[in-house]
């Protein structure tokens, strides 16, 4: 423990130099809070293939979160909560139990629960440009990354630093000790720490990169290292390159019950053309070592524990193509009808195919996806900010590979309009 905590006492001596401040601008506690309110109707359904159950949820979430100010001076402080509410409005028995839905964690009868409440706080202290918190914490980074992506939002237990003294240069290190499921009001999912540090660098408005590092105890060590480079050119023309990659390490007795090797190494690189209201996209995906790409889930179901959503690699849509050795390809289209006379209208298709994936069946399992999203976000009026977005994926996955993952038919349609109250 004492490495974990002198790796955030380094990263805030480090991150606070004496000059202009943040906090110097502070309005105070009262002034500069926020009240916002977030609805969310979420329904996703899998169609499974190869004899394997179908899975469906649907549910009504209700997210409150509040951020206060800092107090005036040279350290400010400050309180942050969040309150959540979901109620189930189809799900039941038999339907309910897929860990990628979550929506509504199972009772040891098998029934879904039928509402689910759940609370957080966080106490911050501000000095200069830099943050720090302890309480219920959401990271967003690459490294970990607490799932928003479902009905109600996953969270953590901890303390976080978060430091923007320098220009263009944002700092991160923390310490986290539970982790709160999205579909529970439970906070101890069995995670028994989650250390990590990093930090991301715009080196000019065109290039930036970012490198992170996390250790989950008694599971796995994880490096990451990210670049972005864009390239507008004239008439509504833009190139873009992702480079994301993770290099891991698994813990021997984690890797002994999954029955796998310890070492991952994953990278993506996608390469973007914007021309107009049009967006063509290719990426190539590589995964290799003695097994896959291991993140998210729950440490009390076996999973890693560091957040739904830290897998920031191109080709993961419903499938995240990180199958042991597996490599993978996409051609994507992206088309914005603003340019058509419809703004807030957007259409996304992508094809995945996947290929050389190790099993115990064999060492070329395939696997292949079409993806489809139409979005629309309305522009103005009483509705303003309300978003509609239905998601349809189509996956096949190769006899020889079914104990890699499982085909399907995927349908999402979320509806979710944001309200600031002050």
């Amino acid at each position: 423990m004492k490495k974990e905590y002198s790796l955030i006492a380094l990263s805030l001596l480090i991150a606070t130099p004496a000059f202009a401040s943040q906090q110097y601008d502070s309005n105070g506690f009262i002034d500069d809070s926020h009240l916002n309110l977030f609805l969310r109707n979420a329904y996703i359904n899998r169609d499974y293939r190869g004899g394997a159950q179908d899975k469906a949820e649907w549910g009504q979430g209700i997210i409150a979160t509040f951020e206060s100010g800092f107090t005036e001076g040279p350290v400010g402080f400050g309180i942050d909560g969040i309150a959540q509410y979901g109620i189930r409005l189809d799900g039941g028995r038999g339907r309910s139990g897929a860990g990628g839905i979550d929506f509504f964690k199972q009772d040891d009868d098998g029934r879904a629960k039928s509402d689910l409440a759940k609370f957080g706080a966080t106490a911050k202290m501000r000095i200069s440009h830099t943050v720090l918190s302890y309480g219920n914490q959401r990271p967003a980074l690459p490294i970990v990354y607490a799932d928003d992506s479902r009905l109600l939002y996953e969270s953590f237990t901890g303390t976080m630093l978060t430091s923007k003294e320098i220009d263009g240069l944002e700092i991160n290190a923390g310490y986290l000790t539970d982790e709160q499921r999205k579909s529970d009001d439970r906070h101890d999912s069995g995670l028994k720490s989650l250390s990590f540090g990093g930090a991301s660098y715009r080196f000019n408005d065109q290039f930036s990169g970012a490198l992170y590092a996390s250790h989950v105890e008694e599971v796995l060590n994880k490096q990451y290292l990210g670049f972005n480079f864009k390239q507008p050119f004239s008439n509504g023309q833009q190139l873009a390159l992702d480079f994301n990659g993770y290099n891991s390490r698994l813990d021997s007795g984690y890797a002994e019950s999954l029955d796998t090797g310890r070492s991952n190494t994953i990278w993506s690189l996608a390469a973007s053309y914007v021309r107009d209201i049009h967006t063509f996209k290719v990426a190539y995906q590589q995964s290799s070592g003695s097994t896959s790409y291991q993140y998210g889930s729950y440490r009390d179901r076996g999973g890693v524990g560091d957040g739904g959503n830290t897998i920031w690699l191109a080709n993961s849509y419903w499938s995240d193509f990180d199958g042991e050795d597996e490599r993978s390809w996409q051609a994507s289209y992206g088309l914005d009808f603003s340019g058509l006379g419809l703004p807030g209208l957007s259409w996304t298709t992508a094809y995945v195919r996947g290929d050389n994936i190790k099993t115990s069946a064999s060492s070329n399992g395939k696997e292949h996806e079409w993806f489809n999203q139409v979005q629309y976000q309305v522009q103005s009026g009483p509705a303003k900010d309300l978003k509609m977005r239905l998601r349809y994926s189509v996956l096949r996955v190769s006899d020889n590979a079914s104990d890699y993952n499982v085909g399907g038919n995927e349908i999402r349609a979320y509806v979710e309009y944001p309200l600031n109250v002050f």
